[in-house]
């Protein structure tokens, strides 16, 4: 173990609280933005962002580590609640999958389940990131037009109701995304749309060198400008026809004090769920996407980490197991470590998990303070956000990698992705797996993989 993993917490507030502030303001429009496309309060997206600062942040043993929702279990959550009833009536039931989800995940840390992303196969992983990647980006056309009208016929993720044969799953995808495509672009929102392609435009500037390679602008979130850009589009358009009506912008309560925040949340119903087989098919799912996702997290926040230091995989376990589990508990989304908010602290120069634990009080304080401002953000500058995140985890980079890595992993990757847009995740994941094992005759690893390690 690196000597430096000694560095206190409490030593490094020079480095650790400008690097907070930087994670809080790249966390902000992804909490909100993640939480609208998993189809769920916008409010429960801050809620687990400050889970994940507070909570796990204090929990984890990661020293760069960020946690909060993933984009990586929008699907999963959209499909969930939406199985469960809807966002009125199966938000509540959804939650009891949340905190059982956790209640695993600090089982599987207790019995030293953190090397299980070792035997994974990465050609899954990656081709489940991939699908989520699709899913989201799609999910967004919608609200990038600004038609925004409970649109039932936009089912990227198939459900259990479409049909028991590939073709009808294949079919409904098609007529799904034909007509997601159709009403958006016949019935958009000028307004809208116009403070999407700024918004997209800041985003895809702020990926140039020109800005990473400028050390005063690169210190600036481009999330962040994208969101004030939106908010003052809107602000410029005053009353006119071009104004945005409130569908088109992000709806949370207004709390005034911590115990009017209280009165907001949302528990779960666990007299309702603890019935319902499904809720614990769906906590399994939240354990084991979430904890994948977190540890390879870990493992691409480590070798950011100039000091060297090694996150304990079975203490984020537990950590993560706890942050879902009260999560869970306040009407919050499943919490994972994510990749964004991590990198973003270690290019801040955080040093210790200090930085991860002051951003979530950050948002609590945004939450608490300034609630009024968060209703101004408009839902088409979270689009572009997320169009962006969608397209990340989707890139042709993705595809070349995987491709060279060999027919067994590309194929691999190709059927996993398939199988999760036309079927749904857990399926997806499920078949993935077992059609690399028959393809690599059982074994867990590739020879290139073991040759790697």
């Amino acid at each position: 173990m690196n000597s430096n993993n000694n560095l206190s917490p409490f030593k490094n507030f020079k480095n650790d609280i400008p690097a907070s502030i930087v994670v809080f303001l790249v966390a902000l429009p992804l909490c909100l933005g993640i939480a609208i496309a998993s189809g769920a309060p916008p409010i429960s997206g801050l809620i687990s962002g400050i889970i994940g600062g507070i909570v796990v942040g204090t929990l984890s043993g990661s020293p760069l580590g960020v946690s909060g929702p993933a984009a990586g279990l929008a699907t999963i959550v959209y499909a969930s609640i939406e199985g469960f009833g809807g966002i009125e009536n199966g938000f509540e039931i959804f939650l009891v999958a949340v905190v059982f989800g956790g209640l695993i995940q600090l089982i599987a840390g207790f019995l030293k389940a953190g090397v299980i992303a070792q035997y994974f196969p990465s050609s899954v992983i990656q081709g489940m990131l991939a699908a989520i990647g699709i899913l989201i980006f799609f999910k967004q056309v919608t609200h990038a037009f600004g038609y925004d009208k409970n649109l039932k016929d936009v089912e990227l993720m198939a459900s259990s109701e479409s049909g028991n044969f590939l073709t009808t799953w294949f079919a409904d995808f098609i007529n799904g995304t034909a007509n997601m495509f159709n009403n958006a672009i016949n019935h958009f929102t000028p307004g809208v749309l116009i403070i999407t392609c700024v918004s997209l435009g800041v985003l895809l500037l702020w990926q140039t060198k020109f800005v990473t390679k400028n050390k005063v602008l690169s210190l600036i979130p481009g999330p962040l400008l994208a969101v004030i850009g939106g908010i003052l589009i809107n602000v410029g358009y005053g009353t006119g026809e071009m104004a945005l009506i409130a569908d088109h912008l992000v709806d949370i309560p207004v709390v005034t004090s911590l115990s009017d925040f209280s009165a907001k949340l949302t528990f779960p119903n666990f007299s309702r769920a603890i019935y319902e087989p499904q809720v614990y098919i769906t906590a399994i799912v939240i354990a084991l996407v979430a904890s994948l996702e977190t540890l390879l997290c870990v493992e691409a926040s480590d070798k950011q980490d100039p000091f060297k230091r090694d996150t304990p995989t079975n203490r984020e376990l537990k950590a993560q197991g706890v942050g879902n589990l009260i999560s869970g508990l306040i009407g919050g989304l499943p919490v994972t470590q994510v990749i964004v908010r991590s990198s973003a602290n270690a290019q801040a120069r955080g040093k210790t998990k200090m930085s991860a634990i002051i951003h979530g009080f950050l948002l609590l304080f945004t939450v608490l303070l300034i609630p009024s401002v968060l209703k101004m953000i408009p839902m088409g500058t979270l689009a572009a956000i997320l169009f962006v995140v969608g397209y990340k985890l989707a890139r042709p980079e993705v595809f070349k990698k995987m491709k060279a890595a060999g027919k067994v992993h590309f194929s691999t990757f190709i059927v996993t992705i398939a199988a999760i847009c036309f079927i749904n995740l857990l399926y997806g994941i499920i078949i993935g797996f077992i059609f690399f094992l028959i393809l690599n005759k059982g074994k867990l690893k590739t020879a290139e993989e073991t040759n790697a390690n």
